[in-house]
């Protein structure tokens, strides 16, 4: 059973029936997974992230650009440096970094939240971006019910220390306290380091690869870290025996 303790470490949304034993729990990635970042958000993220640096360091465009830019390569999140490095509160600069309304600029693929309901097995969303931008374009897409928890990078936390994907440790943890075995675990992410660290953890991963994702120009045929590879996330239902 999952404690009370381990319900706190992310953000319960629904309270679904009990999970079947014979039932994947697949645990979904949000930008370029559910929706298309590339399409218009991501600018927005990447001025929102300058300008809560410059504001935050008072310094120029050009070096918050990067000094953003850095902690996010050496990091895996830029609000991890800028915690780290300089006392940042983070729950004000996750706010100031993605301030905006994500309406008019979230584009998915159409009908995505009646394909995924039929897919069996509950769902939780694990992401490195902050809570309150996750369940904004959640609830746009009209997904937030089919949701029974969200991992947002405020929870992606071990011993007080943030450890986003691609952290093995994390993905042990996130395992440990959705009360669910590895193998019964299924990853659905766009990013190929982050579906590697969860095959460590001994999940099965799904890699969703078009030519709109960040990434996709450096993939050759399927990692043999990766189960299954696919070009839309409605695909899951095609294969979902395979995985289940």
């Amino acid at each position: 059973m999952r404690s009370k303790n381990a319900q706190l470490k992310r953000a319960r949304i629904h309270h679904h029936k009990a999970h079947k034993p014979n039932e994947p729990v697949w645990l979904f990635d949000l930008d370029n997974t559910l929706h298309n970042t590339s399409f218009r958000i991501f600018e927005h993220i990447s001025l929102g992230m300058t300008v809560a640096v410059k504001e935050a360091l008072n310094i120029d465009d050009a070096q918050a650009h990067l000094i953003r830019r850095a902690y996010w390569k050496r990091y895996g999140a830029t609000v991890i440096g800028m915690v780290k490095h300089h006392n940042v509160d983070p729950h004000v600069f996750l706010r100031r970094s993605h301030d905006f309304d994500v309406k008019p600029l979230v584009q998915a693929e159409r009908g995505i939240h009646r394909k995924l309901a039929q897919l069996p097995g509950r769902k939780v969303l694990v992401t490195n971006a902050p809570l309150h931008y996750a369940i904004a374009v959640l609830k746009h897409l009209r997904m937030h019910r089919m949701f029974d928890a969200v991992w947002a990078i405020e929870h992606l936390k071990l011993h007080g220390q943030y450890r986003p994907k691609p952290s093995v440790a994390m993905m042990r943890h996130i395992v440990a306290c959705e009360g669910v075995k590895a193998h019964r675990t299924v990853l659905i992410e766009d990013t190929l380091e982050n579906l590697k660290g969860a095959r460590a953890a001994g999940m099965r991963t799904v890699h969703v690869f078009h030519p709109g994702t960040p990434f996709a120009k450096y993939a050759r045929g399927r990692s043999p870290y990766v189960d299954m590879r696919i070009k839309k996330v409605s695909d899951l239902l095609l294969g979902k025996r395979t995985l289940a």
